[in-house]
């Protein structure tokens, strides 16, 4: 028998191709504006923005308890969320930090929505801060509510819902207060499409679920404004 020429017709194994530069940099650019604009972080840079926007809303309280109250919005709607979910992940309740399946997003859902409500409850007790802040801590509960209903069904996106509501919500506070925003309002539609592209380049969402994900997040601040502002 002829080896040569079982050789040659013998299949040729492919070798994988190696990403290109262009894949790997959109990769990086997509992880990097997941990561700035995590849902998480959402709350704190509205907190930031009404600060900067608003400033008379806050006078009645000194410098020193206006930082309080910006690590209180940190702690309560950032970082205890996270750690929470990081505990999650160590005790092995779920498979990966990163709640790739819909599975995964149960429970750390009801625990995000136990910290929002419970800023919305504080925000009711403050009159020396935005009383805006009350229908956006609403807001924000109202689409984790939202997001756990329909994670039976599909995987919204929680950028989509954070970045929808976060654009929604500077428009509200630009019509509650009747004063342009556009200096905030135009950067922040800007940077909602741009987290949505990103989240297009490094997650496995549909094009129906980032989409999905920032009318919910519009549609439930437009809810919470109506019923509370």
């Amino acid at each position: 028998m002829d080896v040569t020429a079982i050789s040659e017709n013998a299949p040729i194994e492919s070798q994988p191709t190696p990403p290109k530069f262009s894949d790997r940099l959109s990769w990086i650019f997509g992880q990097v504006v997941s990561i700035i604009f995590h849902p998480l972080f959402i709350p704190t840079y509205i907190f930031c923005l009404l600060m900067e926007a608003v400033p008379y809303e806050f006078a009645g309280i000194s410098q020193w308890q206006l930082t309080l109250r910006f690590f209180t919005c940190f702690w309560w709607t950032a970082f205890l969320p996270a750690f929470a979910i990081f505990l999650l992940w160590r005790l092995q309740f779920i498979n990966s930090i990163l709640l790739k399946t819909q599975k995964e997003r149960i429970v750390p859902y009801i625990i995000v929505m136990f910290f929002y409500w419970w800023m919305y409850y504080l925000s009711r007790n403050f009159t020396d801060q935005p009383i805006v802040l009350r229908f956006f801590f609403m807001g924000i509960f109202l689409s984790t509510v939202v997001g756990l209903i329909l994670n039976s069904y599909l995987k919204i996106s929680l950028h989509g819902m954070a970045a929808g509501g976060a654009v929604t919500a500077i428009g509200l506070f630009s019509w509650y207060y009747a004063i342009p925003l556009w200096i905030y309002l135009i950067p922040a539609v800007l940077l909602a499409g741009l987290i949505a592209t990103a989240r297009m380049l490094v997650s496995d969402h549909s094009t129906r679920e980032i989409y999905m994900g920032l009318l919910m997040g519009a549609a439930c601040q437009w809810l919470a404004y109506v019923f509370i502002a």
